[in-house]
């Protein structure tokens, strides 16, 4: 394990309104998606983990973890991290129908060119 994600866990309903306030408001959104009914919104109350980047050929993977009360969202390293070394994990956004495609600028020579 290296880091958790937190925050707010939100049902699916309440965090698509307070993504388009947030982006009313010019301010970053990190959100982490747990199932098709809950997200966990970083955006105010996250920790360092909100700000671990996206990459095709990732040294991390995150592991939605289910407890008795609720759940936490785990950041694992999957290889050896060198010291000075980017953690990253493939963010695994699902492709949507005339959603605008987001390009993906991780560099790895495996890159898919996008992340949805």
């Amino acid at each position: 394990m290296v880091i958790e994600y937190n925050g707010t866990i939100l049902r699916n309903e309440v965090a698509i309104q307070k993504e388009k306030i947030y982006r009313s408001q010019n301010r970053p959104v990190f959100m982490f998606r747990i199932d098709s009914q809950h997200v966990v919104d970083a955006t105010r109350t996250g920790g360092l983990a909100r700000y671990i980047n996206h990459s095709c050929a990732p040294n991390c993977v995150a592991e939605v973890v289910t407890f008795e009360r609720g759940y936490k969202i785990i950041i694992s390293c999957v290889r050896r991290i060198d010291k000075g070394e980017e953690l990253c994990f493939d963010y695994q956004f699902d492709t949507v129908e005339g959603q605008q495609k987001i390009a993906c600028h991780c560099g790895a020579p495996e890159c898919r060119k996008w992340i949805n």
